[in-house]
């Protein structure tokens, strides 16, 4: 092993990265090796053992734990580890199995007062800290003093908190930074070995950007030269973060500017980002990670350039002779308290510590910590959105600004942020959920997994199940789909994805971090958002779809000055705040999720819509229906699924919905007259906010196409094969991705994938596909149309020019091989028109015989 692991070490210092943690088997034989009299490299193991394995519940973490408590409980030196040794080492585990051999220390005199202090600075300790208590209510002084360093807060006074004055190096991005560019979709199966992952940022050509190898490798040389000024770096850029809600992008940027957390292997916490416009998940994932994120006017910062910071009194100035360059408001003074504690996440954990172990004392609320402003009491009514969170806090609404801590019951994970969910759990010591549902998809990679992904298929169920967790198969399809079917009406929810947006009820996406407290926790923390309303009325014309509806947004924004396309100085009305949505109350589930969805592309903190009752009880009766077949094909954790359905019966039992008060108050108000929409909207390259009329793209050529994506569901594959089902040898290379394998089953049953492949189609499995571009991708340079959610640069293939619409548009456009004229669009619009009842309809579970039979034979992946 120890042979081995040299040669590991070795092979990854060719990258200037370093080895990868010690997994159990390797932790199991180092202490072998240990055990061993003759071991004559002693000195490295241990520093490999105290340094080379994660904290928390990680499997290693556990041989650990259980080694050094031996070492304790047998009194011995004979492994080159003192008893007094493997309390210190004990005590940087930062909790889990590490927090028992140090409470049974507590009652051992020799060594109870080093537990104590190492106890007194965790705070991962959660059910464990009946156990200290009950120790001090018994007369053990060492665990009264460690409540009462709780109580002092101590764990986190003793950190250190920013300096006054901060000396950087600026390195500076210019434009748009999405986390297409951070975390490059097609390196998606490495993100958790952070260190590997990070050499892939920023590996495109742009604008003060050197990348070390274009397509492969970021500017490394570049970012090491700036290093060599010996001040920490400062990520700047116009535009940060847009883009899904990924962890492993701010991984990659503090893996270049952040600093080593101690005895924590290949994980790194602080630096500074700097933005015009900081997208809101991703500011918040920087928050959780211990970053400083602050937006600022960034156009006086350039590559190189030395500045101070003065993080309290909010200026950053020239290091060289003092002139201003930018003043900023902290977004919340508690970032200070965020920064000192390592993160939004611990600092939540321990405050939550404080007041428990005060509480046990019988002492009044500390004032160490700096607290959230409160917003100005107000007459006016609350928004859907304000009332559904209010809910999930028991009260009546939550006021814009207000700090909150609303029960999450439904939480999503997906693949390719899966494995870092995981091992975030496992920092958080997490053994078991508090969320009532928390539910893994393999939506990402199942369709061409690599040997990592496949690894991944086959360990993440069990990592979530034995937590009592719902697992997935792969090529069941696309998470968002599938976590839609198990809501609960205006109850609030999460996701590692930035699509997890409900069309029942809200849900906040987050990075895996914070999704990992939620699903652990059961709670979120929320400074919660102001909100925009959009507004439809009229009614729809003929030949408009849905999809036009999702782009009238971004396009009617545009007209309205509320949202600009150019990056320096952006505008949007929409970031950070609730989209909510009126006028549309008709719309069954799988439509409201189409316009939910899109929130993601507006960069919406979250979306919620008004749904009539009736087309809520039909979409959870067949959600109910389907939770029960899943039990039947053997879907895990079956008691998790049957209390879901408790709760939608009971829901069915007494149906309710909320509603916005008349007098609620909005950020801003869009009002969009259906009547006017006459003409499909479509999303030019490469950007979704860049909605334009198809007469103004019409006859653009088109190479290939793609329909699928979870912006998709049965109805639009219908509608494409009515379109389609004349044409033979379309000109473009057209994609087919259903969105579960329940879709695709029933369009096999129903003869539309044997239309579609007549035409020339592809037929890929169940799930996301081109859609994020990390595993089938379009031809270099080609022009596309397509129905995913978003048309990023080199997102669905390198240098491909997107376009986004309808699957109707998109199958149009397939056929002509060009973007049609709005004559030719509503020509062969009319061709499915009479058909429309037909066409759309949607899978109802419970009206559909093969759901319903107990012991029915399981549905496989179709494949063609």
């Amino acid at each position: 092993m120890f042979e081995a692991y040299k040669i590991h070490v070795a092979e990854r210092a060719k990258n200037g990265i370093p080895a990868k943690p010690l997994t159990a088997q390797q932790t199991s034989e180092l202490i072998t090796l240990l055990e061993n009299e003759q071991c004559e490299e002693r000195e490295c193991l241990i520093n490999l053992l105290i340094n080379q394995v994660s904290p928390g519940v990680d499997a290693a973490a556990k041989v650990k734990a259980e080694f050094l408590d031996k070492i304790i409980k047998e009194k011995t030196n004979q492994y080159g580890i003192t008893p007094e040794d493997a309390i210190n080492i004990l005590g940087t585990m930062q909790g889990g199995y590490n927090i028992q051999p140090l409470i049974d220390a507590l009652d051992d005199d020799q060594l109870a007062p080093l537990a104590a202090i190492k106890l007194s600075h965790t705070i991962l300790i959660f059910e464990k800290f009946n156990d200290i208590e009950q120790k001090a209510g018994n007369g053990n002084t060492h665990a009264k003093a460690i409540i009462e360093s709780w109580a002092n807060a101590e764990w986190f006074t003793e950190r250190a908190g920013l300096d006054e004055k901060i000396t950087l190096t600026v390195f500076k991005v210019p434009g748009e930074t999405n986390t297409d560019d951070l975390s490059p979709a097609p390196e998606a199966w490495s993100r958790p070995d952070i260190p590997l992952h990070a050499l892939s940022m920023l590996s495109s050509v742009r604008e003060g950007v050197n990348p070390d190898q274009p397509g492969q490798c970021g500017p490394i040389s570049q970012i090491q030269a700036l290093k060599n000024q010996q001040y920490p770096l400062a990520y700047v850029g116009d535009v940060v973060g847009t883009g899904s809600s990924r962890k492993s992008a701010t991984n990659s940027i503090l893996w270049h500017i952040g600093k080593d957390i101690p005895f924590v292997p290949n994980k790194r916490c602080g630096g500074f980002v700097f933005g015009g416009k900081i997208a809101p998940i991703f500011f918040n994932t920087l928050e959780d990670s211990g970053a400083f994120p602050i937006e600022l006017d960034v156009s006086g910062l350039s590559t190189g350039m030395l500045i101070d910071l003065y993080p309290y009194k909010g200026e950053i100035r020239n290091h060289h002779d003092q002139t201003l360059i930018a003043s900023f408001r902290l977004k919340t003074e508690v970032l200070l308290d965020e920064v000192q504690a390592g993160g939004r996440i611990p600092l939540i954990i321990g405050r939550s510590l404080t007041a428990r172990a005060r509480e046990s004392l019988g002492l009044q609320t500390t004032s160490i910590f700096r607290k959230p402003k409160v917003p100005e009491p107000s007459s006016a009514g609350f928004t859907l959105a304000q009332k559904m969170v209010g809910r999930a806090c028991g009260v009546e609404g939550i006021r814009p600004g207000q700090y909150c801590e609303p029960k999450i019951t439904t939480v999503g994970s997906q693949d390719t942020t899966g494995g870092m969910t995981r091992d975030e759990l496992t920092d958080l010591a997490c053994l078991g959920f508090s969320a009532d549902l928390v539910m893994q998809s393999f939506c990402h990679t199942s369709a061409y997994p690599k040997p990592v992904d496949v690894n991944l298929h086959k360990t993440l169920p069990q990592f979530i199940t034995s937590r009592k967790g719902v697992a997935l198969k792969p090529g069941d399809g696309i998470i968002h789909s599938w976590l839609n079917r198990m809501l609960i009406p205006d109850t609030v929810g999460t996701g590692a994805d930035s699509h997890t947006r409900f069309p029942l009820g809200i849900s906040f996406p987050g990075g895996s971090g914070l999704v990992a407290f939620a699903a652990a926790t059961g709670i979120m923390p929320l400074d919660m958002p102001e909100s925009v309303l959009v507004r439809f009325k009229g009614e729809m014309q003929k030949g408009i779809t849905l999809r036009d509806l999702v782009h009238a947004i971004p396009y009617y924004a545009i007209k309205q000055g509320l949202l600009t396309t150019e990056k320096k100085n952006k505008r949007n009305i929409f970031s950070g705040r609730i989209l909510e949505i009126e006028g549309l109350q008709m719309l069954k589930a799988e439509q409201a999720f189409e316009l939910a969805d899109a929130s993601a592309e507006r960069s919406a903190a979250a979306c919620v819509l008004r749904l009539e009752e009736e087309n809520v009880t039909e979409y959870l009766r067949s959600n109910a229906t389907l939770l029960r077949w899943m039990i039947d094909q053997g879907y895990q954790h079956a008691p998790t699924l049957e209390k879901r359905i408790a709760e939608i019966e009971a829901w069915l039992a007494n149906p309710s919905l909320l509603s916005a008060d008349e007098n609620a108050e909005y950020a801003a108000i869009i009002e969009i007259d259906l009547a006017e929409i006459t003409q499909p909207i479509v999303c030019a390259p490469n950007d979704p906010d860049d909605a334009r009329l198809l007469s103004d793209v019409a006859r653009t050529p088109v190479e290939e196409v793609f329909i699928g994506s979870c912006m998709t569901n049965i109805g639009h594959f219908r509608a494409a094969g009515k379109l389609l089902a004349e044409s033979k040898e379309i000109p473009a290379r057209l994609w087919i991705a259903p969105p579960t394998k329940m879709d695709a089953q029933q369009l096999s049953s129903e003869g539309y994938f044997n239309k579609l492949i007549r035409s020339g189609a592809r037929i890929e499995p169940a799930g996301c596909s081109l859609c994020m571009g990390n595993q089938a991708r379009v031809k270099e340079g080609s022009s596309v149309v397509s129905t995913s959610t978003r048309n990023f640069p080199h997102r669905l293939g390198t240098d491909a020019k997107v376009f986004l619409a309808s699957a109707e548009l998109s199958a149009i456009a397939a056929m002509l091989g060009k973007m049609p004229t709005v004559e030719q669009y509503l020509w062969h619009m009319d061709r499915i028109n009479d058909t429309r009842e037909d066409t759309y309809r949607y899978l109802n579970f419970h009206q559909l015989a093969e759901y319903q039979t107990a012991g029915n034979e399981r549905i496989d992946v179709v494949t063609i």
